[in-house]
């Protein structure tokens, strides 16, 4: 981890730094039929799609690569469901928000701990780090313009409403009364903006990347990525009794896209390890993947 803490120091000797508001288009505005018809088959072959059909699961998938338009898919994108670890992310885009602005350091202590949150997905690191924030900050955090990434009036998104362990909840979300909740276009999105280094400032964003790379734990979306040596991936992920969720942004040569999953299933991870590489093939050419290889 030498590296992450070096990347810190470069960080806080710049500190404060605040990041403009994204000029990125709206993810919204991505949607692209062929990827859409490409995932809905994909869903199709595993014979999944009486789950998508009863909401017990929602996918995302948004191909960033550089040299093109992002173009998005989806299917329950906007469905506010339990989510498990996953939005330990956005206690790690708190951390990083806070500072950004100058209002947290971050010391070697506090990066092993937010990195042992997302790469371990320790709960009493994230209930931690959750503290140094503040549940109430980071709801308004997550609430802001600035990253608008949960919507109280409408269809909710990224959502930390209690601390990871055996306490009660402090603030359930609005939409759907949940402690940890997501939906798959509004984690999407995240990993959008930090794609494009318009979530935060070019160097937080840096940090943040770190600090979701090399994932130590090796199923889901990462398991089922194995057979598609050559990919690096960014990613966090949930698991609690039958809810399953991963996602990650996955580099693959010039290639770049996002994938969400979330499931509610005693069998939803193994959904997401089936889906990873039929979900990398929409974004990565066969011939890609060969030529990859050797």
């Amino acid at each position: 981890m030498r590296h992450l803490f070096v990347l810190a120091l470069l960080i806080l000797m710049g500190l404060p730094v605040q990041a403009q508001r994204s000029p990125l288009p709206d993810l919204r505005l991505a949607q692209d039929p062929a990827l859409q018809r490409g995932l809905e088959q994909a869903v199709r072959n595993l014979g999944l799609d009486h789950e998508v059909a009863t909401g017990h699961l929602s996918l995302a998938l948004v191909d960033v690569s550089r040299s093109n338009p992002a173009r998005l898919a989806m299917l329950n994108g906007d469905h506010m469901v339990y989510a498990a670890s996953l939005p330990k992310i956005a206690i790690l885009l708190g951390v990083l928000a806070e500072s950004e602005l100058g209002r947290l350091t971050l010391d070697a202590a506090r990066l092993a701990t937010i990195t042992d949150m997302i790469r371990f997905s320790s709960n009493d690191a994230a209930s931690r780090a959750l503290g140094w924030i503040g549940g109430p900050r980071l709801a308004e955090i997550l609430q802001s313009e600035r990253f608008a990434l949960y919507d109280p009036k409408g269809k909710g998104g990224l959502w930390v409403g209690k601390a990871y362990g055996k306490e009660a909840a402090f603030q359930r979300d609005p939409v759907r009364n949940l402690s940890h909740g997501a939906t798959a276009f509004q984690v999407a999105r995240l990993y959008y903006l930090l794609a494009n280094d318009a979530l935060l400032s070019p160097r937080f964003n840096a940090l943040m990347k770190d600090v979701l790379s090399q994932p130590g734990i090796h199923h889901k979306f990462v398991k089922g990525l194995d057979s598609r040596p050559g990919a690096q991936i960014f990613r966090k992920s949930g698991s609690w009794r039958d809810f399953h969720a991963d996602s990650a942004l996955v580099e693959f040569g010039e290639r770049r896209y996002i994938i969400v999953g979330l499931a509610q299933h005693p069998a939803g991870g193994a959904w997401l390890e089936q889906l990873a590489p039929r979900m990398h093939d929409l974004i990565v050419p066969p011939a890609t993947i060969t030529a990859a290889r050797h």
